[in-house]
């Protein structure tokens, strides 16, 4: 399945290379055209069919968060930057793999054994964590892994029941929509379906391809927040897995077009999907930057809600990512310029 395969792919901002080679693999010959440009974005075109055709721009981003090496400590572990948003909580005693030939490694904890009172309840920041590769000392270290060397969480993809299992779903399981979407039949409209880079840096992929695309409107395709496990107080989930795609109403980033929200739930309602939204005002998406992309650009964001994302494992619905797939093939059939008005 290409989830597996773009979700166990070594890609963190700026080192989108591997994902990118996946992507290449499963998109010849189902795409009009491929390219990638001076960023590294994947562009690929495919010509629609209809008369009167839009030019459609979709999204998804290939980059993961991770880990920079900035420096080495005299026994050989390695000082670690975070590459994008993590929670420091997450990282004592993950497994990672350093550098694009995958050096393992862990990232050290003290021992339970050696805490002082109070530093059991205390989290320890990323700039007092060290990643550990069995290096004997600096020189060593420094070989193996030079400042400016990335990692990733080392993660297997597992399939357990209805759900997955892997690192990277945000946003590898939009990536995996997208694909599908391109190696299906062609759609009433051209589509110019990118896979960018350095989305969890700032949106700075997104910018680049809408600039160069021209769309008349656009989709992103993301991995979202799924919080649905019990809380203390009864408040309502971000999202919930097996409850279909999550549309965005609004996150920080934009505020989504009205037309193409109300198309979107439109078709979901008229064939069965099950759809749910996006609790709103949280996180931000490729939309943010195409929106503002020269005149402005109508933009929707459908993702595939994953919990745990950001995170060394996230789970997501097997079920909610073919949704996906089915939602967003059925509502570009159903695009027309006047959803656009």
């Amino acid at each position: 399945m290409i989830l597996k395969q773009l979700s166990e792919a070594f890609g963190p901002s700026g080192n989108e290379k591997a994902v990118r080679q996946v992507l290449r693999q499963a998109l010849e010959g189902h795409v009009d055209r491929m390219w990638v440009d001076a960023l590294g974005n994947l562009h690929t075109e495919k010509q629609g069919t209809g008369e009167d055709r839009l030019r459609v721009l979709i999204t998804a981003h290939m980059d993961e968060i991770g880990l920079m090496v900035v420096g080495h400590d005299d026994n050989g572990t390695l000082k670690v930057r975070a590459i994008g948003g993590i929670d420091p909580r997450v990282l004592p005693g993950a497994q990672v793999w350093v550098g694009p030939d995958r050096l393992p490694g862990v990232i050290g904890l003290k021992p339970i054994h050696l805490l002082k009172e109070g530093e059991e309840n205390k989290a320890a920041s990323i700039e007092e964590l060290r990643v550990d590769i069995g290096a004997k000392g600096k020189e060593e270290a420094k070989k193996l892994a030079p400042v400016g060397t990335v990692a990733v969480f080392a993660t297997a993809y597992r399939e357990l029941g209805p759900t997955a299992m892997g690192k990277a779903f945000d946003d590898r399981a939009g990536c995996a929509v997208l694909v599908e979407l391109l190696r299906g039949e062609r759609f009433p409209h051209d589509l110019h379906a990118v896979f960018t880079v350095q989305e969890e840096v700032g949106l700075r992929g997104a910018r680049v391809a809408a600039y160069a695309a021209r769309p008349d409107c656009a989709f992103a395709l993301e991995g979202t927040i799924a919080d649905d496990l019990p809380k203390e107080k009864d408040v309502s989930p971000t999202t919930e897995l097996g409850k279909g795609p999550a549309i965005t109403v609004m996150d920080r980033t934009f505020i989504a077009h009205r037309g193409l929200n109300r198309l979107l739930v439109e078709t979901a309602e008229e064939l069965g999907i099950p759809y749910q939204f996006k609790q709103p005002g949280i996180g931000g998406t490729d939309s943010g930057a195409i929106h503002l992309a020269r005149e402005g650009v109508p933009c929707a964001t459908v993702a595939v809600p994953s919990r745990y994302i950001h995170s060394p494992v996230s789970l997501l619905s097997l079920a909610d990512f073919e949704n996906t797939v089915r939602l967003m093939r059925e509502t570009l059939i159903r695009l027309t310029r006047r959803v656009l008005g």
